[in-house]
């Protein structure tokens, strides 16, 4: 669906007008004066309410429960902040995700501008945003303003065809999903003392008397999260990587659920360039070196080492197995001829959507500098979120590329999927 006029009620169309929405953005400037340019700016274009106070002004109040407590972000010591509180009204949230998502491209080019960085933001009903805005510090106040809207507003491009469907032969039973889980953590740990923490709950005697599972993918999401809690790599997730790489092999798991795993597993590949992508600006800003956490990197690194165990198997699966492997090789920067030999053959028709992701996976199976360029280019014709995580001059194009591979992978399988159920 796209946005606009006819999807989303205004004032005067005939019907009630949805509530204002609001948008508190968070800037961190490295001194004062840098913070109040910030400020005047974006009170400039319309911002309802914008307060400066140094970093962890919390800690320097002695009646504040944060008054002498470690700071959170040491790393900003000496740092202000600027929050910014943006108003929209006549439209639907849905309606203005266009035109938001370009707003946060230029309130972080402000504080880049400023020798800065964005820090976050936070969304909701613009009164009760209003209400909860933290007056300390407040340097402009433009009382009910809005920002200006376009008219129209607009709309986001419209995705191409995703591609011919999938073969897919669903997730399987839960049951069987749960025993060959278990089969594998017995064979490679032999009890629950033997096992990583992600892994252990499997063998404990307690598990087996468990509510059962209603679907492959309610156990896949809790083994998932035992993994790497909100998808966040740590050592444990370091440990569980050979049950997780051995789990995908094993014959009992369905092509379905392996899909699923393969998924996580690129997420967990991707983490690092991920979070280099998302905090380039503020890498930049402090003067630092992107670098991925030593659990992001031992992660892939895990990863990548058991890799060839599931190449091996790369004639015994479907097309869509392989495409999601062609992924995972491309984050683990693993080159194996059969998967190169493969991206000719995927059914990606000239096009398509699925056309420009594998464009992606054969410039970074690559190093293909110009060729990366170039998909990353066409992928950003058609859909936003590239568009958003790339606009900053800080962004590593290569680390762009990576960061994106899964959710373009996921929601090729997706798109894909969908079409066929309609054309049924």
């Amino acid at each position: 669906m796209t946005h606009g006029s006819r999807d989303a009620p205004r004032r005067g169309a005939g019907a009630a007008a949805p509530p204002a929405w609001g948008v508190q953005y968070t800037l961190s400037l490295p001194d004062e004066d840098a913070a109040r340019a910030a400020a005047a700016e974006l009170s400039g274009t319309g911002h309802r309410l914008t307060a400066v106070r140094v970093h962890d002004h919390f800690r320097l109040d002695p009646s504040s429960f944060w008054h002498g407590r470690p700071s959170m972000d040491p790393g900003l010591e000496g740092w202000w902040q600027v929050f910014s509180l943006a108003v929209h009204s006549g439209y639907d949230r849905l309606a203005l995700e266009p035109f938001l998502r370009s707003e946060r491209i230029r309130v972080a080019q402000v504080a880049r501008a400023h020798g800065g960085f964005q820090q976050g933001y936070s969304e909701g009903h613009a009164t009760t945003l209003e209400r909860g805005f933290v007056r300390d510090g407040l340097v402009h106040e433009r009382t009910g303003a809005d920002v200006a809207l376009p008219g129209p507003l607009p709309e986001d491009p419209v995705r191409p065809w995703a591609g011919p469907p999938w073969k897919n032969s669903g997730t399987g039973e839960p049951a069987t999903l749960v025993r060959a889980a278990v089969a594998v953590a017995e064979r490679m740990y032999g009890s629950a003392e033997g096992a990583p923490d992600a892994v252990g709950w499997l063998l404990d005697e307690e598990f087996a008397f468990g509510d059962p599972y209603e679907t492959a993918d309610e156990f896949l999401g809790e083994l998932a999260d035992a993994a790497a809690h909100q998808g966040t790599c740590t050592i444990a997730t370091v440990e569980a990587v050979p049950f997780l790489m051995e789990l995908v092999r094993d014959d009992g798991v369905a092509p379905g659920s392996r899909l699923i795993l393969l998924g996580e597993l690129l997420r967990l590949a991707a983490s690092g360039p991920a979070t280099a992508v998302s905090l380039a600006d503020r890498f930049t800003a402090l003067g630092d070196t992107p670098q991925e956490s030593a659990a992001e990197h031992l992660t892939r690194r895990a990863i990548g080492s058991d890799l060839p165990g599931l190449l091996s198997r790369w004639d015994a699966g479907p097309d869509a197995v392989r495409f999601a492997l062609t992924a995972l090789t491309a984050l683990c920067g693993t080159r194996d001829q059969r998967v190169l030999s493969g991206l000719a053959v995927l059914p990606a028709p000239p096009g398509s959507s699925r056309a420009d992701v594998v464009s992606l996976m054969a410039a970074l199976l690559g190093d293909d500098r110009e060729g990366l360029a170039s998909a990353l280019d066409r992928l950003s014709s058609w859909l936003p979120s590239v568009v958003e995580k790339g606009a900053s001059p800080n962004v590593d194009l290569r680390n762009l590329g990576l960061a994106v591979l899964p959710d373009l992978v996921l929601d090729d399988l997706t798109h894909a999927s969908d079409q066929a159920g309609r054309s049924c």
